[in-house]
């Protein structure tokens, strides 16, 4: 992803090979129902842990699994865990969860309780209360219009950034860009801002997309200190909207700060 090499290198390493839910979920996706409408899909959600600095050059295994399955009515939410290895040693890297929203396909459990089961704890990505209090830290960032086209190059290919007629088909008035490249943005703020440009203080990502966003939109990240956690939002400056919002666990917090 060199969009994300510009400033600082190793970033490329701690999000792209960990969090690619087009290559990783699609089977399960496939799995799970086969009358699936893909340009209805919406991340909702994404949560991941670190358990050890990536290496620059690797063949990592991603076992992906069902983890949770929510019945909303009108849509269903499906939760995907996703385990990354090292496959010359067997070592676990890190995990992914996520959590897609595939609209227009809910109602399959009694209405008066509708089915829900997830295996994790809902602290990791429930929505986060931040403080009142003026941020800690603000930084702004442009998104390019090429941003999706430039991203999708990871793997993601889902028609809803690159092509206008099937974002129009899912209601927005031109492709917008992925969630994950939205969340790149912040954690490089947060890392930029509060580690002092060394990613491997990151020990966990927690995330919650709220809104869309438009290639070259801009971003502003807030960023407020709670001991060894960064909480987190990220606002659209044009429209003055709040666009993801989450929380960023450190190993270590900076001395200076």
């Amino acid at each position: 992803m060199l969009w994300m090499t510009r400033n600082l290198s190793m970033f490329t390493i701690l999000i792209t090979p960990t969090s690619n839910p087009s290559r990783s979920c699609q089977p399960l996706l496939l799995c799970f129902v086969m009358e699936f409408d893909p340009r209805l899909l919406l991340h909702g959600q994404q949560y991941i842990e670190i358990y050890k600095p990536l290496p620059a050059s690797a063949c990592i295994q991603n076992v992906a699994s069902i983890s949770g399955l929510h019945d909303k009515g009108k849509a269903t939410v499906l939760e995907i865990e996703i385990l990354s290895y090292e496959r010359e040693s067997g070592e676990l890297i890190c995990m992914n969860r996520m959590a897609v929203f595939l609209r227009g396909l809910g109602g399959f459990s009694n209405s008066a309780q509708p089915y829900s089961y997830s295996k994790h704890p809902v602290n990791q990505t429930s929505s986060t209360r931040l403080p009142k209090s003026p941020p800690f830290a603000v930084f702004e960032e442009c998104t390019q219009p090429s941003q999706a086209l430039l991203y999708r190059l990871s793997g993601d290919y889902n028609p809803l950034h690159s092509d206008p007629r099937i974002a129009e088909i899912a209601g927005f008035s031109r492709p917008i860009l992925h969630g994950l490249c939205t969340l790149g943005f912040a954690v490089r703020a947060v890392i930029k801002c509060i580690c002092g440009g060394d990613q491997n203080r990151i020990k966990s990502i927690s995330a919650r997309f709220l809104l869309h966003v438009y290639p070259g939109e801009t971003l502003i990240t807030e960023m407020w200190l709670d001991g060894q956690r960064v909480l987190y939002q990220v606002k659209v400056k044009e429209r003055s909207r709040a666009v993801l919002s989450g929380f960023v666990d450190l190993n270590l917090l900076n001395s200076s700060l």
